[in-house]
C-alpha cells in the first residue's frame, strides 16, 4: 500500500524474519528497527507484526523518541495500554502523533468496554485524541477522525469488506505513503481512511 499510495522509497524494519516481503522491489530497503528512528524520516509507522515482546516493547519506546510524525496501529497500542508509562511518553512527543484504533484496541487504551467506545464513537474519539495529543482514527462504520484543538470528522467511504484481517494494516500504509510525501499528519488521516473506504487499497 506504500508504494501504491505514492511512497517513492520505504524503509522496512522487521522484527520477525518469516514475514513475507518482496526482495525484488528496488523501492524497499531494509534496516535494523532499531537504528530506523537514529534516521532522518518522513514518517514512521509502528505496531502492525510488531508483537509485544520485550524487544517490541523497547522498539516502540524508542520510535516515540524519533523527531517525524509517527503512526501507531496494532500491537503499538496494545503495548501503550498495558504500560501507562509509555502512553504518557506518547503525550509529550513534539511531533505529530497520529493513533488508528479499532473499538477494541480503543477500549484497552481508555479503560473502558467497547461498548463504551461504541456508545460514543466521537466523545471517545475525542477522549483519545485529548489523552495522548494525538490524530485519531477510531476504526468503524463511520470511522471518526479526531484532531488535537477539538475538530473532527465522519468519514463516508467503506463498507463491511473493511472487517476483514489485513485492513487496518493497508490504511497504517497509506498514512505512511502520505506523510512520506510530505502530507500534513491530519489531512494524512483523513485522506487516507477516504482512500481507503472507497476501495483504493483494493
Amino acid at each position: 500500500m506504500l508504494f501504491r499510495s505514492g511512497a517513492g522509497m520505504a524503509t522496512l524494519g522487521i522484527l520477525d524474519e518469516r514475514i513475507a516481503v518482496d526482495y525484488g522491489e528496488p523501492r524497499l530497503m531494509f534496516a535494523v528497527p532499531e537504528k530506523l528512528a537514529d534516521t532522518q524520516l518522513n514518517g514512521l509507522a509502528v505496531g502492525p507484526g510488531l508483537g509485544q515482546s520485550p524487544r517490541a516493547h523497547a522498539l516502540l519506546e524508542t520510535a516515540l523518541a524519533a523527531p517525524c510524525p509517527l503512526l501507531l496501529d496494532a500491537d503499538a497500542l496494545n503495548l501503550l495500554a498495558g504500560d501507562s508509562a509509555l502512553a504518557r511518553q506518547v503525550g509529550r512527543r513534539t511531533h505529530p502523533t497520529l493513533l488508528t484504533p479499532h473499538p477494541g484496541e480503543a477500549a484497552r487504551l481508555l479503560g473502558v468496554s467497547s461498548g463504551d467506545i461504541q456508545a460514543d464513537r466521537v466523545g471517545a474519539a475525542q477522549r483519545l485524541c485529548a489523552q495522548f495529543h494525538a490524530h485519531i482514527v477510531l476504526k468503524g462504520a463511520g470511522s471518526v477522525i479526531a484532531h488535537p484543538g477539538g475538530r473532527y470528522a465522519i468519514n463516508t467511504t467503506g463498507g463491511p469488506w473493511l472487517a476483514q484481517a489485513g485492513s487496518g494494516d493497508r490504511l497504517t500504509g497509506m498514512v505512511a505513503a502520505l506523510l512520506g510525501q510530505g502530507m500534513d499528519a491530519g489531512d494524512a488521516l483523513e485522506t487516507a481512511a477516504w482512500l481507503h473506504g472507497g476501495g483504493a487499497a483494493s
